[in-house]
């Protein structure tokens, strides 16, 4: 699904002249860096631009249309000129003790971005005025707000800044921050493999908070999935229909197959990101051992037994085929050993190890262009 960055004009695109009304063209002052930086989403990131934007009785005498189109169309063309378009303008007309609903931060105007066709989970609202983080809110969405200063639009909201926080991803003013916390953003992975024994959906993004939503059909293996996530940070959803009425291996095997891919994609070509990882993890009278390398080159190192055939509905086998088929599609070095006298902690040991391991190779410097090789690539 697409994602969007709805953006405010006044105070964001340009700033704000001292009556807040940018109705002539020598009032036009572009905000600073935000060619520069927007330009750079546009062309390097998946966002879809769309302008949001309170024009306070816009067509009324306090604010005729024959002012601000000029200035508007000058904005935008100004934008067109450096590759910056918008998908839309949306544009409300009312004045704030009218209390619409269409204008900001009512989402009567945004609707259609409402559908399910939008990932409003991974799009942002952008802008100056605590309106704009109260329609993040309301749209689903992320804020980034741009505050000079905190009362403006507060009379327009129930809440306060403070009620607030959860939905502010960042507090800058500065595009060039704004971008690079963009882009620090875009490591996600997404594969869908469906084949004649399995149909498999993996989600994934490294710069998650370590949310899990996994279902495989195979409650033991879903447990260690959840692991996975929890304890490397990524935000992880595996959705699996397998032939599991033959056995569990197809399941199992597919979904380390698909895993792999996923990391392959998040991780990207690696500039800024450490590489290396590793975590020696204990769980009572078990020791896991586990490092990582995403060097481009698939190797397993393996040096685990378990007395068990099977803990819950999984064949104990099956672990060192997981961690087999994620190395070849991740294509990482993965050197695993786990000891122990409990097979269940064995096991959860193992997935904590790797999921660690993982949290530290692929911490990346977002301003670092770097790739971690004297070779040139990886």
């Amino acid at each position: 699904m697409k994602k969007v960055l709805f953006i405010d004009r006044d105070g964001t695109l340009v700033l704000e002249p001292h009556d807040y009304q940018v109705d002539a063209l020598d009032k036009v002052e572009f905000y600073p860096l935000v060619f520069q930086y927007l330009a750079k989403i546009v062309q390097e990131l998946d966002y879809e631009l769309v302008m949001v934007t309170n024009q306070d009785g816009l067509g009324t005498n306090s604010y005729p249309e024959d002012t601000f189109w000029p200035a508007h169309n000058a904005i935008m063309k100004a934008f067109r000129n450096e590759g910056i378009i918008f998908a839309e303008e949306v544009i409300d007309r009312t004045f704030p003790h009218e209390n619409k609903p269409t204008r900001k931060p009512g989402t009567a105007l945004l609707t259609h971005y409402m559908d399910g066709s939008v990932d409003l989970a991974n799009s942002f609202v952008i802008g100056d005025r605590i309106t704009d983080v109260q329609l993040a809110k309301n749209l689903g969405a992320k804020a980034i707000w741009m505050v000079t200063d905190p009362q403006l639009g507060a009379d327009e909201i129930n809440n306060d800044a403070r009620s607030l926080q959860e939905v502010i991803a960042l507090n800058s003013t500065d595009w060039g921050e704004i971008y690079r916390f963009l882009k620090g953003r875009q490591r996600t992975g997404k594969v869908h493999r469906v084949t004649k024994e399995t149909d498999v959906l993996v989600k994934l993004d490294l710069d998650g908070q370590g949310q899990y939503n996994n279902h495989t059909g195979l409650g033991f293996f879903d447990h260690m999935l959840d692991q996975l996530a929890k304890h490397s940070g990524a935000n992880l959803e595996v959705r699996v229909q397998g032939d599991l009425h033959i056995d569990e291996h197809h399941t199992i095997e597919d979904t380390a197959i698909a895993l792999g891919e996923a990391f392959r994609q998040a991780v990207g070509d690696k500039r800024g990101m450490e590489r290396y990882g590793s975590c020696i993890l204990p769980m009572d009278d078990c020791l896991a051992t586990a490092a990582i390398d995403f060097s481009g080159r698939p190797w397993l190192v393996w040096s685990a037994e378990y007395r068990r055939e099977k803990v819950g509905q999984m064949p104990t086998e099956m672990f060192y085929h997981f961690f087999k088929s994620f190395s070849d599609t991740a294509l990482c070095n993965l050197n695993i050993k786990a000891e122990g006298e409990n097979e269940h902690h064995k096991i959860e040991a193992t997935f904590k190890a790797v999921a660690k391991a993982i949290k530290m190779a692929v911490k990346r410097d977002v301003n670092s262009q770097e790739l971690p090789s004297t070779k040139g690539v990886l």
